[in-house]
């Protein structure tokens, strides 16, 4: 077929691309010394604690961080306090999926002069490596789901160039590699692809697979659950659904098996806060809740302080989607945007609900694969002419956008958290300004 390995050869540029971009920002000179900020530092922090000081009340902490590689700037407090002792903030998943780099970051330390404390420039660069490879896995099997979707092999290549260009995956793969966002990205679009393949083959395989990647997205970020929720859409009809549920059920040794994986996976954190603090169950955010009857849904996708549509606009435009999956499905079109609505209601009833410092909001980038397939949905559906031109002009568009708004923030030209409209319009797109 025409076109087919183009997919595969636009996956191999974009890494060949975003190595080079990684590298240059982070791996030379100090610039290693700033891969972890802010929430990245208590992400990665369980593995120094369980692999090399046996501390996990964080002690170690304060002699790395405030006599060893202290950063005014960067420094930032990672640790909660429980039962008169203290304990990570943060969940470990994050940490489970860099285990293997880490791993080999202090093997190699070991043979060379880098001390083997878990900090030193070897551990950066393998973070830096680490997201790149769950870059590369989420554009992997990104490619694979929209196979399932039948979109063409141009508008698969399309898509993936978006996703990571247009959208704030291109930040957190090459800027803050520590943050838990580009982890999620591959697991949730490897569940994805795994769960919408057992809805068409029904493989044992794929429910185990399923199952483990289910648990590891909850450890990543516990709301990050709510991924079961598109289980409809991926069966793509009510029947399909049944069908599903019913193969799954007629096999209470595969169910079971399943489910304990995912427990056996989700027990880790318990059992961490257990040699911790001596108690299996810990709210480490303190104050820090949801609250579900003051929502900031507009805010979260369209405010100037952190507007996901207004910071990643081919998100919005990737919804045209929905029109043709409408044609083709009405069923999967409602599950979809169902999803959506509740995925968004959720996020933005937390306390907190622009998340700190980030760019665009960063909280929806686990689940940029579900607007990724109504884009490639689009650009497959679209027929040549000048509405197709238009659209991919303004995927274009949003390329450049991005691109200019990611280095604007990165030198603090958009502001990490206190944008207001009159900011925003000031350094809307100055270029000038950037020099």
């Amino acid at each position: 077929m025409k076109y087919t390995s183009l997919p595969s050869i636009t996956i191999a540029g974009i890494m060949i691309v975003m190595t080079l971009i990684s590298s240059n920002l982070q791996w030379g000179k100090e610039n290693w010394k700033g891969v972890l900020e802010s929430d990245a530092k208590g992400y990665y922090a369980y593995l120094p604690a369980v692999f090399i000081y046996q501390d996990l009340n964080f002690n170690f902490f304060d002699k790395i961080e405030k006599e060893k590689y202290y950063n005014e700037r960067l420094f930032f407090e990672y640790r909660a306090h429980v039962n008169d002792t203290t304990v990570d903030k943060f969940y470990c998943g994050t940490a489970i999926t860099q285990l293997p780099f880490f791993l080999m970051a202090h093997t190699l330390s070991g043979v060379t002069s880098y001390d083997q404390d878990g900090y030193s420039k070897f551990y950066m660069i393998f973070i830096c490596l680490a997201a790149l490879f769950y870059l590369f896995t989420g554009l992997f099997f990104l490619n694979k789901l929209l196979i399932l979707y039948q979109v063409s092999p141009a508008a698969r290549s399309l898509t993936l160039l978006t996703t990571v260009f247009a959208t704030n995956v291109f930040y957190y793969t090459v800027v803050e590699a520590g943050m838990s966002h580009i982890y999620s990205f591959g697991c949730v679009t490897m569940f994805l692809y795994f769960v919408k393949s057992y809805f068409q083959k029904k493989q044992n395989h794929q429910i185990f697979i399923s199952a483990i990647l289910f648990g590891i997205i909850i450890l990543l970020r516990p709301v990050n659950g709510l991924i079961i929720l598109t289980l409809p859409f991926l069966a793509g009809s009510i029947k399909s659904l049944q069908d599903g549920m019913l193969h799954l059920f007629s096999k209470p040794k595969i169910l079971v098996f399943s489910s304990i994986l995912t427990l056996l996976i989700l027990s880790i954190q318990p059992v961490l806060y257990k040699i911790a603090v001596g108690s299996f169950f810990v709210y480490s955010y303190e104050y820090e809740k949801f609250n579900f009857t003051d929502p900031h849904f507009i805010d979260i996708l369209f405010s100037y302080k952190k507007g996901l549509f207004l910071y990643t606009p081919v998100l919005l435009l990737s919804l045209t989607g929905g029109i043709y999956l409408f044609k083709r499905s009405r069923f999967e079109f409602y599950s979809l945007f169902l999803f959506l609505i509740i995925l968004t209601y959720v996020l933005s009833s937390w306390w907190n609900w622009w998340y700190g410092g980030s760019f665009s909001s960063r909280v929806f980038m686990e689940f940029i694969p579900l607007f990724a397939l109504l884009l490639g949905i689009t650009l497959s559906s679209l027929t040549k002419g000048i509405l197709k031109s238009a659209y991919i002009t303004m995927i274009f568009i949003c390329v450049v956008m991005c691109q200019i708004q990611t280095y604007q923030y990165r030198y603090y030209q958009i502001h990490w958290e206190n944008m207001t409209k009159e900011k925003y319009w000031e350094v809307f797109l100055r270029i000038d300004k950037l020099a």
